[in-house]
């Protein structure tokens, strides 16, 4: 039975709707008490069953922010979000959001404590974490604003940590020569050197295929990326309509991977098969995708080995951007490239390569300026200011 009417008192009336099982694996009960007529009673239960199948039920003060941010989770993140985000929200969730503030009724969720929260937060974990958990819980009370469970969004009135623009590590040409010069023997050098050439993202070099390459026009698609998730390397479709491009390839890079497609259509053939337009530009010795996780800590043992200290694989694709700046490519063809939504995004990334790039830029306009000449006679100068 979905749904009940009992009377409590004379004019009083008790309505209980089953609205299904919570996130402890428990049914849920909604309770609601109105005055009047057992027809008034029925027809708020009528209001309340209707609200169920339209998906719209919003319940009362009893609800607990732990239970909200399952519901939304469910309801919301999983259909309007890649399965990464959702498992990076529900990890943010289950491990810190809710130990802290689970308990509190959704309504009684208060600033102060919210604020408090990051507060204690940032004693452990890195004022980037806390702000990764402020956009987090800030988005789930923006749903619940929007769903009529709350009249305003508490995050609105607190102040996150303030973020210290994180230091951008690019590699120098010298550093990239030395790079090079370290992995060329390794297996993962035709991939690094892909990464510098075009900017591509890890995954979206992990998802490469050889139809997606055209040597003709020399050019490449990105049509498919590759993550890791829960163990598992899965395909995926490129996140944004600005991630899924076609990067053009310098003639050297062009070079490379024509050179490269014959060295493994001849080691295929040694094994008796052939390389299919399907099969993953880089791949395990089998054909399987490349790990992520392996291929990252393999480029971080491979650098270290070389000298350059810290340098991730992601760094790769901010060293192709800065050279790209350096050598004055301008912002629009580097953001277009890089797959960003806007070139504003790209000027802010790289605002502090640009704002190197200012005397480089002074010294061009200084070819093209002529020299400043003084005035010869002095005298003609003081009429001209008596004449003004």
């Amino acid at each position: 039975m979905r749904g009940s009417l009992r009377q409590q008192t004379e004019g009083t009336w008790q309505v209980v709707v089953d609205v299904g099982v919570g996130p402890d694996g428990k049914r849920k009960k909604h309770y609601e008490t109105v005055k009047g007529r057992k027809a008034d009673a029925q027809k708020r239960l009528n209001e309340l069953l209707v609200a169920l199948d339209k998906g719209s039920y919003a319940p009362t003060g009893r609800i607990t922010v732990a239970e909200h941010l399952w519901q939304w989770l469910d309801g919301y993140v999983k259909t309007n979000c890649s399965e990464r985000t959702l498992d990076g929200y529900s990890a943010i969730i289950r491990n810190h959001l809710i130990p802290a503030l689970g308990g509190i009724p959704l309504k009684q969720l208060q600033p102060a404590r919210v604020q408090s929260y990051y507060g204690e937060a940032c004693d452990k974990l890195s004022a980037r974490t806390v702000h990764h958990h402020h956009r987090v819980l800030s988005e789930s009370l923006k749903y619940a604003v929007r769903q009529g469970y709350l009249g305003r969004n508490p995050c609105d009135l607190v102040d996150p940590p303030k973020l210290r623009k994180k230091l951008m590590r690019t590699l120098t040409p010298v550093e990239v020569d030395v790079l090079f010069l370290s992995s060329t023997e390794s297996p993962y050098y035709p991939i690094i050197y892909t990464a510098l050439s075009s900017g591509l993202r890890q995954a979206e070099l992990l998802g490469l295929r050889w139809r997606d390459i055209d040597l003709q026009s020399r050019s490449m698609s990105v049509s498919q990326v590759l993550y890791k998730r829960r163990g598992v390397c899965q395909f995926k479709e490129p996140k944004t309509a600005h991630s899924r491009r076609r990067v053009a390839m310098t003639p050297k890079l062009a070079v490379y991977l024509e050179a490269y497609r014959t060295e493994r259509q001849a080691f295929y053939a040694t094994l008796g098969a052939r390389l299919e337009l399907d099969d993953l530009v880089f791949a395990n010795v089998d054909g399987r995708p490349l790990d992520p996780g392996v291929l990252s800590h393999a480029f971080a043992r491979l650098v270290r080995l070389a000298g350059l200290g810290t340098v991730r694989f992601h760094d790769l694709r901010h060293t192709f951007a800065s050279l790209m700046l350096l050598r004055g490519a301008p912002p629009k063809v580097i953001s277009e490239a890089l797959g960003h939504a806007s070139v504003a995004f790209t000027m802010d990334v790289y605002s502090h390569i640009i704002g190197g790039m200012q005397e480089d830029a002074m010294r061009l306009l200084d070819d093209i300026m002529p020299v400043g000449k003084v005035a010869e006679n002095p005298a003609l100068f003081r009429r001209y200011s008596l004449r003004v």
